[in-house]
């Protein structure tokens, strides 16, 4: 007979010396923020948004009391599953500590039939007795191991901030040219090209191109980018549909609500359910003629609100959507050997090691706010690799907190992920397109170290900044920031410590400011700046680091180092 399946979660024992414990908070905007607190009595994170979440991450970390990046042990948990879910961190009155984390099932969800079983999600744990940051390189390493995607990503322009639903030809042709001319390899349409989709409140679910909006269909713009060398890429939010659409009309049925109540609108939306084949099988038709059509190698796959009441014939439908999000992922890409995906949910809100395995980055925020970004991606590298952080060099004045700054802060924030623009450069002077230029070819050379190497977060003394590098596997090569993020309450600023490096050997070490974001604020500054000394010890870089300069607020200094000959 039918087994109903409640519960069923991995353990992970830990020793008693587990005295801290790491959790991620966030919101919309907000995402990745690290909460830390005592490991006593027991803490859960729970979700039940149907996917990840900004608000709480299947993520978190255990250690020895006062662990920092380079001190104390740690371990690291995360469960690669992209629905609902539960942690349980739980110190147990007899004094031993665990970590469970599975999938969090509704009554009644998953009953499991004679002959069929239930696979839970996986648990990857990492472990470091030298602080948190070998942790999350344990944890770069397990992504890389599964990702589609290897090695260094190309430069995305994406056109969301720069025109949002004014679609025309003739704009976007002339941003496409802009965006060659800087170095952009990857042009990315995104919402508003589709059926009746002017606005947020019509269309979705009726993936065809409008005849409104594209009367040639998409062929101009896509042979139009393709002629620049650049490769395109559009939007599509395939897990939702509106009201307002052909779809609907024809299958309001097929929509994750539960019967005799009143569906909830989110974004003026609702979830398709994808639990159904049905449901799944049009959906990959209506992509697949697109992908068929057109020569697209990119998909920024959004979703956009969380599923509420979802249910499917009176039970609850987020672990089938989920499981049917993967299988048209994985039937998409089976299809389509070398197209790429990105995983978007209003910006962090679908970020997980279960995506991770059929897409190759996430959009990590919503927010281009390059202070808010700093602090964002800091904790998004915690948990994954910096090449599938999608980061990108938005408009001078933040449209999420309507903040304002130069550009040479917004492109080294954005310099050390997965580097893009959501811009319109049309709007930027010659001056400014040169800058972006210059930031585009210093990312371009550094990627293939940003991208293989292994990140480094740096405790810092100094709560007005912040230290982070990444230093190639044969520690032969490092590239790190010191980014200047409020004023300082010294008048010294604390030593650049650049860790990471081996000790026993001898570099030589540099200013990286091809993207003009170091604003110094002193009269002097330390002569290794001007290339004034030798090689210096690597023990001396790690242990005692080198002198920054005073910096205004929101500055970076980048600063490279290779082994001396």
């Amino acid at each position: 007979t039918p087994y109903g399946l409640l519960q069923l979660a991995p353990t992970i024992p830990l020793p008693a010396h587990a005295a801290d414990l790491v959790t991620f908070n966030g919101r919309w905007c907000r995402e990745f923020q690290p909460m830390r607190t005592d490991f006593e009595g027991a803490t859960v994170v729970e979700n039940r948004t149907g996917r990840t979440s900004h608000g709480r991450l299947p993520a978190l970390f255990a250690g020895s009391e006062g662990f920092g990046e380079q001190r104390g042990e740690v371990w690291g948990v995360q469960l690669a599953w992209s629905g609902n879910y539960q942690l349980i961190a739980e110190r147990l009155p007899d004094g031993r500590p665990y970590v469970q984390a599975g999938e969090l099932l509704e009554p009644l969800e998953v009953d499991i039939e004679p002959g069929a079983s239930y696979t839970t999600p996986d648990v990857v744990v990492a472990w470091s007795d030298a602080g948190l940051t070998p942790a999350s390189q344990a944890f770069h390493r397990a992504v890389r191991s599964r990702s589609p995607s290897v090695g260094p990503r190309p430069v995305i322009l994406n056109t969301w901030e720069a025109v949002y639903f004014d679609h025309r030809l003739d704009t976007l042709q002339q941003l496409a040219d802009v965006a060659a001319s800087v170095g952009v390899e990857r042009f990315v349409l995104d919402d508003g090209w589709f059926g009746g989709r002017r606005d947020d409140t019509a269309g979705l679910g009726d993936w065809w191109v409008s005849d409104a909006v594209w009367p040639s269909g998409l062929a101009p713009i896509v042979d139009h980018v393709n002629g620049l060398g650049m490769e395109f890429g559009l939007w599509v939010e395939p897990e939702m549909v509106n009201p307002d659409s052909e779809l609907f009309r024809k299958h309001p049925e097929w929509t994750l609500t539960t019967e005799g109540y009143e569906p909830v609108l989110g974004r003026n939306q609702l979830v398709l359910d994808l639990g159904r084949s049905e449901v799944r099988d049009f959906l990959f038709e209506a992509l697949d003629a697109l992908l068929e059509e057109y020569t697209i190698g990119y998909l920024k796959w959004d979703m956009n609100r969380d599923v509420v009441q979802g249910s499917r014939f009176g039970r609850a439908g987020a672990h089938g959507h989920t499981m049917g999000v993967y299988e048209l992922i994985d039937r998409l890409r089976h299809a389509h050997p070398g197209l790429e995906i990105e995983s978007c949910a209003s910006g962090g809100g679908r970020a997980d090691l279960g995506i991770l395995r059929r897409a190759d980055r996430i959009w990590t925020s919503d927010c281009n706010d390059a202070v808010e970004r700093q602090l964002i991606q800091r904790g998004c590298t915690m948990l994954l690799p910096p090449e599938v952080m999608g980061a990108h060099i938005g408009p001078e004045r933040a449209h999420t907190t309507l903040r304002r700054h130069d550009l040479g802060f917004r492109a080294a924030t954005a310099l050390f992920g997965h580097l893009g623009i959501e811009w319109n450069l049309l709007n930027a002077d010659e001056a400014q397109r040169r800058q972006v230029a210059s930031a585009i070819e210093l990312y371009r050379r550094l990627r293939p170290l940003l991208h293989t190497g292994n990140l480094v977060r740096v405790d810092h003394p100094d709560p007005a900044g912040l230290v982070h590098g990444v230093v190639s596997e044969s520690r032969d090569h490092g590239v790190f920031a010191y980014v200047q993020v409020t004023p300082s309450a010294t008048t010294t600023p604390a030593p650049l410590r650049l860790v990471g490096l081996d000790p026993e050997r001898r570099y030589t070490v540099q200013v990286v400011d091809d993207v003009g974001s170091a604003r110094e604020a002193g009269r002097t500054r330390p002569s290794w700046m001007d290339g004034d000394v030798g090689p210096i010890p690597g023990r001396q870089l790690v242990d005692r680091g080198v002198q920054p300069p005073i910096l205004h607020p929101e500055s970076v200094l980048i600063v490279e180092a290779r082994e001396a000959p």
